[in-house]
């Protein structure tokens, strides 16, 4: 039997919690991470009919995309849905996770599930983040250098891209003069060494600082590890926000609003005019993601696909490319597939299930 967190590694593998967003609450927001797993329910929401119908299907964790809880709750007086579904939940031993912004900023999370959606190719992030990278550098004697690598490899640094094992190495001559209490590898005590050594550089996420220095500190020989940490300013170019891609072969507007409406599930969406009869460049984000109208601008995409567009924000578009709202719930309920595609693939001793349940809050009167 897996416990919670097992699971929860899994799904920190795909999406780490480190990379969502400050205001989120990424993360078990209900429960015990060392229960025993009967049964998970994967939802895009978590609210009182969520709950019920994991009730109902003996299902002891939910996965969800949108956390119940953003802010602390001061109390549990059943005073609105809020507090009423945790309510529910802790009644009932079911655990929450919620997997939000974390799986937003990730390839193979909910925007590359839009772009699979739609077709399209040479998909990347659209507005990859920043200070979330750091470099190690380390000095290790000639012989032990490639061990020492092949380790920090192991334990993840190294990864650039589609590239894996990127380092850097240099030679040069360490000295050091052993102290009295001492117990060198190399030389003795009292007596100042030279040593031919490598100069190891290799870059990784910030979050996986401790994993990378407790490699480094297994793997070194020497007593005491010479090393240290840089932040690296530069674009983690596989972390981010949104998606851009390109439709295999260009579509007139009205067709490609056809073909967004039938891949996307859509009863309707709200769109700017149309500017241009060729699209084949798509910018994307699941939710809100007005913030990145300028990025989609900067990538020259035909149109930009998002939620929760204000009247006044339409106006920003200005004849560079059409923006197409199509709603919050609709643009990330298929990430539902995605995350049970993804735990399917690694257990299968216990029931993943997908909610039934429609969590839209937005209806629509035709």
């Amino acid at each position: 039997m897996k416990k919670i967190k097992d699971i929860i590694n899994e799904l920190e593998k795909l999406a780490p919690s480190a990379y969502q967003e400050d205001y989120d609450n990424a993360r078990l927001i209900v429960g015990d991470a060392h229960q025993l797993v009967e049964g998970i329910l994967i939802t895009l929401d978590i609210t009182e009919a969520v709950v019920e119908e994991a009730i109902t299907k003996k299902c002891n964790l939910i996965v969800a995309h949108h956390p119940i809880v953003f802010k602390g709750l001061k109390k549990l007086t059943g005073s609105n849905y809020v507090e009423r579904t945790v309510a529910l939940a802790l009644k009932n031993d079911i655990a929450l996770y919620a997997i939000h912004t974390n799986l937003d900023h990730v390839e193979k999370g909910v925007n590359w599930k839009i772009a699979e959606k739609l077709g399209l190719q040479n998909i990347r992030i659209l507005a990859p983040k920043a200070q979330i990278l750091q470099k190690l550098t380390t000095f290790v004697p000639t012989d032990h250098a490639l061990a020492v690598r092949q380790a920090l490899f192991a334990a993840g640094a190294g990864e650039v891209g589609k590239y894996s094992h990127c380092s850097f190495s240099t030679q040069g001559v360490g000295t050091f003069l052993p102290g009295e209490d001492s117990n060198p590898v190399i030389g003795k005590q009292g007596s100042l060494e030279h040593v031919n050594e490598i100069r190891i550089e290799v870059i990784f996420p910030s979050h996986m600082s401790s994993k990378i220095l407790g490699a480094l500190q297994l793997a070194h020989p020497y007593e005491e590890v010479a090393y240290y940490l840089q932040n690296v300013e530069n674009l983690h170019q596989q972390v981010g926000a949104g998606a851009v891609g390109q439709l295999p072969v260009p579509m007139d507007a009205v067709s490609f609003m056809a073909h967004l409406k039938k891949s996307m599930d859509l009863q309707t969406f709200k769109h700017t005019p149309i500017i241009s009869d060729k699209i084949q460049t798509v910018a994307l984000c699941g939710g809100a993601g007005s913030f990145l109208l300028p990025k989609a601008k900067a990538v020259q995409a035909d149109v930009f696909i998002t939620a929760d567009y204000k009247y006044h924000e339409f106006f920003d578009a200005e004849k560079d490319l059409m923006i197409c709202d199509i709603g919050h719930y609709e643009s990330e309920v298929f990430t539902k597939d995605l995350l049970h595609d993804y735990l399917s693939g690694i257990f299968s001793n216990f029931a993943l299930c997908l909610s039934e349940t429609n969590t839209n809050p937005v209806h629509y009167y035709s």
